[in-house]
């Protein structure tokens, strides 16, 4: 009998902790890419390029992607079904010649929404841009509130990668 109360006090004691941590995650990275904004916005703008720089899409190289839609333009996506990355999306929702708002769809390994935002700023003499790379969401009770501070350790390392990886591949191309 006792076994049960220090398992009720257990799980009585994960759901109070769960429901006094952040209700939301946001991450945001910023980098310096020796590179004009148009050439910049282009790599993000056009999914054709996503999985070259996306470590997080780079971590299951079995997934099914797919890409519909009109590069730089409301509505263009990128699709991914696999067993490591679940099955989601990314959504181009606006662009402007600063910014470009995605939205984030997970519906696998559970539903959840995020924004994943972009700003472009002329940096140094102008052949340079500075790219800030925001993403947030929520974190729905219990599991992934309790899991907020390893998905910020994560994103956050994911971010840098992949800033980095966006360096590269578009400096390459200078």
């Amino acid at each position: 009998m006792i076994i049960i109360y220090i398992l009720a006090g257990l799980i009585a004691g994960l759901l109070i902790a769960a429901a006094l941590m952040p209700k939301i995650y946001n991450v945001e990275k910023t980098i310096v890419i020796s590179r004009p904004v148009t050439d910049v916005m282009n790599r993000i703008s056009d999914m054709n390029y996503y999985s070259q720089w996306n470590p997080w899409q780079q971590s299951d190289p079995t997934a099914k992607s797919t890409i519909t839609g009109i590069a730089a333009t409301p509505g263009h996506k990128y699709s991914w079904t696999g067993k490591k990355v679940g099955v989601g999306s990314l959504t181009l929702q606006r662009i402007d010649d600063k910014h470009i708002h995605f939205e984030l769809e997970f519906l696998k390994p559970w539903k959840s929404k995020a924004k994943d935002n972009w700003m472009f700023e002329p940096w140094g003499d102008g052949g340079e841009t500075k790219v800030t790379w925001q993403n947030s969401g929520d974190l729905p009770w219990p599991m992934a509130r309790l899991m907020g501070p390893m998905i910020n350790k994560n994103l956050n390392h994911q971010f840098e990668q992949g800033l980095n990886n966006l360096k590269k591949m578009v400096e390459a191309t200078g």
